[in-house]
């Protein structure tokens, strides 16, 4: 009866009942879960099935919403089933393929749902009433023959005619004007239902937004209390898995974010403490380089002082080398007169 139009494999969830705010899983693995056509109903469903038992069942009507709280869940709310169901998927296109189909269902249910009661209101007898059309009255069925046979000339019997076709008109004019009255009092009855209906599902839905946002709230908050608390519960089917590494991915996210921002603002201040240093030993460097200067001007001087006295030296050794040398001369001679001397006594002396 159901034809299937498309199906995806999720792990499915369930809302908790008593606090309307923890996810309880239905099921050990991932289900196959599946959108239908219901042709005899004219209705779109979600349908999962573990085992023998009907996990979804839910009836999508036009003002269900399918949201997104990660990238990777999605969930949506059944009034009929008095829950919220939770899909977790294999990765973030299988959640996107899921809800956009969830959208096109939805609009394929309102439209079916506007075709339906135009349909209802085409077929509704008060309403296929025109008022061209003419009931018959008992009233004139039963004056007909009786005044016949009361009154006999031509001209009673067209006076007769006359009447009965004024109060044939005036019947039949209020006959339509009630059944007009009866099919406007239906319609309205049936808008009035409607509206009764719409405003019931409206509060419902106010309801269930209102407690959605609350869920979503505290759900926000206690990230990590819920991470704390799977992992103490010890739950460690895939579900409950992909749910932890989905929270412990995000922290993490969150951890490198912060580590990150703590390395720029310590690198900002290390490049802000070297700009100082830089500073600091540019000002040193050049109060070296100038004390480095003096020194080779003062070694300079020094150098120069050193050059001019080792240029007095060595014209004085100069000098003195050339006194020396004639000294050596006058001692040579000196000495060659000496000799000579020696022989002119020795000869004395031999004489």
């Amino acid at each position: 009866r159901e034809q299937p139009i498309f199906s995806t494999r999720a792990h499915v969830f369930q809302i908790d009942p008593a606090t309307k705010r923890n996810w309880i899983p239905a099921s050990k693995h991932a289900l196959t879960v599946s959108y239908f056509y219901d042709a005899t109903r004219n209705v779109y469903r979600i349908i999962s099935v573990g085992g023998t038992k009907a996990i979804i069942n839910s009836t999508i009507t036009p003002n269900m919403t399918f949201t997104k709280t990660s990238q990777k869940f999605g969930q949506w709310a059944d009034s009929r089933a008095n829950t919220v169901y939770g899909l977790g998927f294999a990765s973030e296109q299988h959640l996107s393929q899921f809800a956009e189909k969830f959208q096109e269902v939805k609009e394929a249910a309102r439209l079916a749902r506007e075709k339906s009661q135009d349909k209802t209101e085409l077929t509704n007898p008060a309403l296929s009433i025109t008022s061209h059309q003419v009931l018959p009255s008992p009233i004139i069925s039963s004056n007909g023959p009786g005044e016949d046979k009361l009154f006999r000339s031509q001209s009673a019997d067209v006076e007769i005619s006359t009447e009965k076709e004024r109060l044939k008109k005036m019947l039949s004019e209020g006959s339509v004007s009630e059944v007009q009255w009866e099919a406007e009092f239906f319609s309205l009855q049936d808008n009035n239902n409607k509206l009764v209906a719409a405003l019931h599902e409206a509060n419902a839905n106010v309801d269930q937004w209102k407690k959605q946002l609350t869920a979503y709230q505290e759900e926000t908050e206690s990230l990590r209390q819920r991470v704390a608390e799977l992992e103490s519960q010890g739950i460690h089917d895939s579900s409950s898995e992909n749910n932890k590494e989905e929270l412990s991915q995000t922290l993490e996210e969150l951890e490198l974010l912060v580590k990150a921002k703590d390395e720029e603002i310590q690198m900002l201040k290390s490049q802000r403490c070297s700009r100082w240093e830089a500073e600091g030993e540019r000002e040193e460097t050049l109060q070296k380089l100038q004390e480095l200067e003096a020194r080779n001007a003062e070694l300079e001087q020094r150098l120069q002082l050193a050059e001019q006295s080792l240029a007095e030296s060595l014209a004085e050794r100069e000098k003195m080398h050339h006194e020396v040398t004639k000294v050596a001369e006058i001692m040579d001679v000196k000495i060659f007169e000496l000799s000579e001397l020696r022989q002119g006594l020795a000869k004395l002396v031999e004489s």
